[in-house]
């Protein structure tokens, strides 16, 4: 008989009078590892907070352990042994490895850290998962597969029987992302249970032993191994194959332009000591992929201009210049959160792009009318009456684009923009960036993951430390399964 390590049944949860939770159910047993498919983001929030943290119910019932320790009629306990792993690292900078794992758990009571017994006490954990990480290396210093890898430890030291990943692969290569295949399959032998979330099915099929399908905040659906090895997780996502085939084939059937509109000539950067020449046409669509995490930190920071290239030339549509200017867009990752500023009205939050092009423009409100007239096809009118916090998740990707749109850029600098976004928001993005290539914009897209952007690039490039490598699109199939074996993340 399998043991449960999580149980919640019929749970309803409700925040500020919106139904979150809705009748949900869910099981997770000891030493499994499950698949978790956001459909859409409803209710995800508030069931990773219910997940640790036992907050009050409108019904149902929460067991951890084989205990009750939630219920509607009030919780039994403050505060679940389950670890959450995200983009964002939860170690504590200016602390070493071996003082995050053992010094930062409860029941340490020492008021002097023993370096040399911590080491000791670590040496065991790191040789379990076969790879070489320093007691007192700081964790600022850890590379992102190494921090999570981290986190996990921690997990274990601490009880933490439950640990969630959630959208893991985005972060890592292919070869490091094999690499903690092996790592959550060790510890799911040894008792430990794993939620793991992410929307690519391929990515279910290699590690988990069931899926669950989640949307508008219940569970839709609990597949199989069985059923995933079928194929059946393709009967609820066939909207999703659908969209992407029919950007493939648009995409493929499209000629490329010719019109030269950004040029990176000779470029060495940060710890990419090998020469990059890359040329983008006018509305074409490229992909660069990083291969390690060091690549991703310093092509980012060039293209920001947030570190100074070494050597090399930048030009945009033939003219020598710095690379951010007015001529040049910027999609962040988490772009609704990142993007925007709770504390500007709906205008002010649009016209922020405008200002690149024109600085110090007065939006008198001629200015105005002018603006929304324009944009009234895409934009409702209701919508400028809003507060940034009163917008939808849709609508707030929206504003992003439309802020583009205005601004009228040459060049579009996107950074890994399908990250954290549901399977809804995905599509969403698809069609926005398809709108602004149709608008003759160049879409640059940098990204670790390259599931979701192949379906509308003509060209790719991979840059690690080694220096860079074009493919083209009959390429790209075999570039999305393999990373180079030797480069370290």
């Amino acid at each position: 008989m399998k043991n449960e390590i999580l149980r919640m049944e019929r749970v309803t949860y409700v925040d500020k009078g919106v139904t979150k939770l809705e009748d949900f159910n869910l099981q997770v047993y000891e030493g499994e590892i499950l698949g978790f498919i956001p459909v859409n983001s409803h209710g995800l929030e508030e069931l990773f907070s219910l997940f640790r943290t036992n907050m009050p119910l409108y019904d149902g019932y929460v067991y951890y352990g084989g205990e009750m320790v939630n219920s509607w009629r009030g919780p039994m306990r403050g505060q679940n042994r389950v670890c959450i792993i995200r983009a964002r690292s939860c170690l504590v900078e200016g602390m070493t490895v071996a003082e995050n794992i053992f010094v930062l758990r409860q029941g340490f009571r020492q008021e002097i850290i023993p370096s040399e017994m911590l080491r000791k006490q670590l040496e065991p954990f790191i040789q379990d998962v076969g790879i070489e990480i320093q007691a007192d290396t700081y964790v600022e210093k850890l590379s992102t597969f190494e921090r999570i890898v981290v986190e996990i430890l921690r997990a274990v030291v601490m009880g933490q029987r439950l640990i969630i990943l959630e959208e893991i692969s985005t972060l890592i290569s292919e070869t490091k992302l094999n690499k903690l295949y092996e790592i959550i399959r060790y510890y799911a032998d040894q008792g430990f249970s794993f939620i793991y979330i992410n929307l690519h099915f391929e990515e279910l099929q290699q590690i988990c032993d069931r899926a669950v399908l989640f949307s508008n905040g219940r569970i839709q659906k609990v597949i199989s191994k069985s059923e995933m090895d079928k194929g059946i997780l393709d009967n609820y996502t066939e909207q999703y194959r659908d969209l992407v085939m029919h950007h493939w084939e648009e995409r493929s059937g499209e000629k490329r332009h010719t019109k030269e509109i950004f040029r990176l000539e000779n470029i060495v950067y940060g710890a990419i000591k090998k020469p990059l020449n890359v040329t983008i046409s006018q509305g074409e669509c490229v992909v660069v992929q990083c291969m390690d995490s060091i690549s991703y930190r310093n092509t980012k920071s060039v293209l920001m201009e947030e570190i100074p290239v070494t050597k090399g030339k930048v030009w945009l549509d033939k003219k020598r210049g710095k690379m951010l200017y007015k001529d040049i867009a910027v999609v962040e990752e988490d772009p609704t959160s990142n993007m925007l500023f709770p504390e500007l009205s709906y205008f002010d939050n649009l016209c922020l792009g405008l200002a690149n092009r024109v600085p110090g423009v007065c939006y008198s409100r001629k200015i105005k009318m002018n603006i929304k007239q324009e944009y009234k096809e895409y934009i409702d009118e209701e919508l400028y009456l809003k507060q940034i916090d009163e917008l939808t998740e849709k609508q707030k990707y929206q504003l992003v684009f439309m802020r583009i749109l205005l601004q009228k850029p040459k060049v579009i600098f996107c950074f890994q923009p399908f990250k954290g976004a549901d399977l809804v928001h995905r599509m969403y993005i698809w069609e926005q960036l398809e709108f602004l290539l149709h608008h003759g914009i160049a879409v640059i897209i940098v990204s670790v993951n390259l599931q979701d952007p192949l379906s509308m690039v003509q060209r790719m490039f991979r840059i690690s430390v080694k220096g860079i490598e074009e493919l083209e699109k009959d390429e790209f199939q075999s570039a999305s399964s393999t990373t180079e074996k030797d480069i370290e993340i």
